[in-house]
């Protein structure tokens, strides 16, 4: 019998692959040919194997070819590590067609609940075998470590050893409630956005220079603004948010996060004819040579999303 505790690293477990059909083909020639190798290589696996298991496995005349004992029982063994291996191949393979198991999507608060909640609802009623983990918050988090499938960021990408797929851009506004417009006026025209500097202003304290930024026209002109009276600063979009519909100040928002405030008339686009740089959207995931098709379900419905909201 051969050895059931010797070091599994010992063997070259392809070896097992040409054992069995070495058996099964009934010769090393017939085994050659369904494996499409050389005679003398099937020959040469048979002589490692035997040597990396430590017993004979075939004993081979001129004619014949046939198992020892160690040989039938080790023959049987590989048989099944072989089908063992290839029904694991199987339900791997299963899992990169089709939408199931557990995903765990991280993104900004804001973002999050707007925007990623509310679609990983719509997959799970489409794929009723997904079960979804959405985390929320505004810093960084770390792929690997929680264990991650993809990530949402906003704006600039840090160098990483993560793929990246673009969402859609990411477009501000500059907004302000209906009442502070009726204390303070609105900007008009191309010569005001220096105007704004003096406003009282809500900085959301977690973006690059929260209180300095670039508006632009149609025609080209670019004029830099640098607000100089904040009244209120917070580290969440949230909260900053509330601070302009409570009429605290102006504010420099995402375009998703206020788009509906604007709708209804809660708050007012300042400077429609004037433009902050756009920025980007973009899902990211750990590298790996095929993707989850999860992964990739997820990601086109952000990329759908982004499209529709325009």
């Amino acid at each position: 019998m051969y050895n059931r505790t010797m070091d599994i690293s010992a063997v070259n477990l392809n070896r097992l692959a040409v054992l069995v059909a070495v058996v099964e083909a009934g010769s090393l020639t017939a085994a050659a040919a369904r494996l499409g190798l050389a005679k003398s290589m099937v020959s040469k696996h048979m002589q490692l194997l035997e040597a990396e298991v430590g017993v004979a496995l075939l004993v081979r005349s001129t004619r014949t070819l046939r198992l020892t004992d160690a040989g039938r029982a080790f023959y049987e063994a590989s048989r099944q590590v072989l089908q063992a291996a290839g029904s694991a191949i199987e339900q791997a393979r299963s899992g990169r067609d089709s939408v199931q198991g557990r995903l765990r999507v991280a993104a900004p608060v804001d973002y999050g609940v707007m925007v990623v909640a509310p679609l990983l609802s719509a997959l799970r009623a489409r794929h009723p075998d997904l079960t979804v983990e959405l985390l929320c918050a505004d810093h960084r988090i770390d792929l690997i470590a929680e264990g991650i499938d993809v990530a949402v960021r906003l704006g600039k990408l840090d160098d990483s050893n993560l793929q990246a797929a673009r969402i859609g851009p990411l477009l501000r506004w500059l907004v302000a409630s209906p009442a502070f417009l009726a204390r303070h006026g609105m900007p008009q025209g191309p010569a005001e956005p220096a105007a704004l500097e003096t406003l009282p202003y809500v900085e959301l304290t977690v973006v690059a220079r929260p209180d300095s930024f670039a508006l632009s026209d149609a025609g080209g002109r670019v004029q830099q603004v640098t607000m100089r009276n904040t009244v209120f600063s917070t580290n969440t979009a949230y909260a900053s948010r509330a601070a302009a519909l409570a009429g605290d100040g102006v504010l420099r928002a995402t375009v998703f996060s206020v788009r509906d405030d604007v709708a209804a008339g809660r708050l007012v686009r300042l400077l429609p004819d004037w433009s902050l740089a756009a920025s980007d959207i973009h899902a990211v995931y750990p590298r790996s040579a095929n993707l989850p098709h999860k992964v990739r379900v997820v990601i086109d419905a952000l990329k759908a999303a982004a499209a529709a909201a325009g």
